[in-house]
């Protein structure tokens, strides 16, 4: 059995898209010359390089018309060693015909080799990739939220912790178990599976080692079993694909997952099994506790404060927006514990439209980004007697304290304090009563900033925020939304030519800055 500390549990990547489904593209005439067809295309590059390896980072469809192509063995062979999927070819002008040499190295090496022909460019090839790959990306989404919604209804159930076993175990198409800390199963659900699969999940539990107080207190990442040790492992055994996830509340039971397949968002949905587990099996759970966690499901189905409010206790409450975390799976457990709460969002639980986290019902503020590489957003509810103070690796909006049911100005209050934070690299900005956004009705300001940005569309939008809140640096803006400068230039002029408006001008900054935000 092989070990190995398990990816982390947030919105999922863009799955890869297989070679098989961009050759049967008709439209496109493409041929495989050489290699397998069963590779795996995570994006697509086009070089013209006599040796592109430098440029590579793996998985890429490699495409190239051969303009420096004098050594084809050695070609390839730096190719694959630079991990690669397959490599493109395309015939004319350079090459009437793809050359033998090149069929014949990739075909020795295992490279898969794709003839593209002179009607077909390489822009339509890339294309059909993204194509691909935003389908199978909306299609991923789509069974994450589904999960979700399973899981939540399942943790409602008169049998709460069997309900969402069962509901995991159905969803990732395996079996689920809750291993107590001498690595017998308290619980169980989904196909059997080999003797050995259940000895290395056992296995894996026993990597994690002693948790005392649960995720809280894990540092994560390493391999040896000890106090605080990693709260998540994965590896293989009888064929099956292996997880293992600390719960949190003390009594270091673990969720051991069994699979034939291990799909993008399968950690996602397994990190939401972990969460309503650990509520589910905290000990010493009092009336208030109770009381608290039954409010918290209510919420995870969407229910709005309001109807909560009776078992949350009026408050005050604060509001918390935190984006950021070190990428591990339970960084999101890390900060509510750090802040002493369990309600909980975040934007890996959320569907888009619809927030399904702890906070359910206080805006859509939460909705899933689409983006796998987004840093964790999430938002957190909390007794305002508990101290909010700024967390490494976060950027934190808090709200002023509100009763229930003011709670969803309260979110909106955090939510701007949040863009604050992040416009001035600030880790942790409060909201500000008055100013001069208490001057201005809140209805007639958001009319305003309608008809304002009515020209612009989403991705002008998102880069005029971002330019305007890195006080208009090219470079900085370019590097925060993933893009090169010159595309940050053109978005930035096509919007000063569609509102009309001089970007230089200080009083036009600070309007579409409050329109905005």
């Amino acid at each position: 059995m092989t070990t190995r500390p398990a990816p982390p549990a947030s919105t999922p990547p863009a799955p890869p898209v297989p070679l098989a489904a961009l050759l049967a593209r008709r439209d496109l005439g493409l041929r495989l010359l050489a290699g397998p067809g069963d590779a795996s295309l995570h994006w697509v590059h086009t070089s013209e390089m006599a040796d592109p390896y430098p440029y590579l980072l793996g998985g890429e469809l490699l495409m190239t018309a051969g303009v420096q192509l004098a050594d084809p063995a050695r070609y390839v062979e730096r190719v694959v060693e630079a991990g690669a999927a397959a490599l493109a070819f395309g015939v004319t002008p350079v090459y009437d015909t793809v050359p033998a040499d090149l069929v014949e190295a990739c075909a020795r090496r295992g490279l898969p080799l794709l003839e593209v022909p002179p009607r077909t460019p390489f822009t339509a090839v890339a294309r059909a990739v993204w194509r691909l790959m935003a389908e199978a990306r909306l299609h991923e989404l789509r069974r994450v939220t589904e999960a979700q919604q399973s899981l939540a209804t399942a943790a409602a159930r008169p049998a709460p912790v069997p309900a969402v076993l069962g509901a995991l175990a159905a969803r990732l198409g395996g079996r689920a178990v809750l291993l107590a800390p001498d690595g017998t199963e308290s619980a169980s659900a989904g196909r059997e599976v080999p003797p050995e699969a259940s000895r290395a999940l056992r296995d894996l539990a026993g990597v994690l080692g002693p948790r005392p107080g649960g995720p809280a207190s894990a540092s994560g990442g390493g391999e040896g079993p000890h106090p605080g040790g990693p709260t998540s492992a994965s590896g293989e055994g009888a064929g099956l694909r292996l997880a293992a996830y600390a719960l949190g509340g003390g009594d270091g039971l673990t969720l051991g997952v069994a699979t034939e397949r291990r799909d993008p968002g399968d950690h996602t949905i397994a990190g939401v099994a972990v969460v309503l587990l650990s509520l589910l099996t905290a000990p010493h759970r009092g009336a208030d506790a109770a009381a608290r966690d039954g409010a918290l499901v209510r919420l995870l189905l969407g229910a709005s404060p309001a109807e909560a409010a009776a078992a949350l206790d009026p408050g005050p409450w604060t509001v918390v927006h935190a984006r950021g975390g070190d990428g591990t799976p339970f960084a999101t457990a890390d900060l509510a514990a750090s802040l002493g709460t369990a309600l909980v969002e975040t934007d890996a639980t959320t569907a888009p439209g619809k927030a399904l986290g702890g906070l359910g019902g206080l805006g859509e503020a939460g909705a899933a980004r689409v983006s796998g590489a987004a840093p964790a957003s999430v938002r957190l509810l909390l007794p305002a007697s508990s101290p909010v103070t700024a967390r490494p690796g976060w950027f934190l909006g808090v709200s002023a304290p509100a009763g229930a049911e003011d709670l969803p100005a309260a979110d909106r209050q955090a939510a701007r304090a949040l863009r604050r934070a992040e416009a001035t690299r600030s880790p942790l900005v409060r909201h500000r009563p008055g100013g001069l956004a208490s001057l201005v009705d809140p209805d007639e300001a958001a009319a305003h900033a309608r008809t304002l940005l009515a020209p612009l569309n989403g991705p002008l939008r998102e880069t005029l925020r971002a330019w305007l809140s890195l006080h208009g640096s090219w470079d900085r803006t370019a590097v925060a939304l993933d893009v090169h400068r010159n595309t940050v230039r053109q978005r930035v002029t096509r919007c000063a030519t569609l509102l009309d408006r001089d970007l230089d001008d200080p009083d036009v900054r600070m309007e579409l800055w409050f329109a905005l935000s």
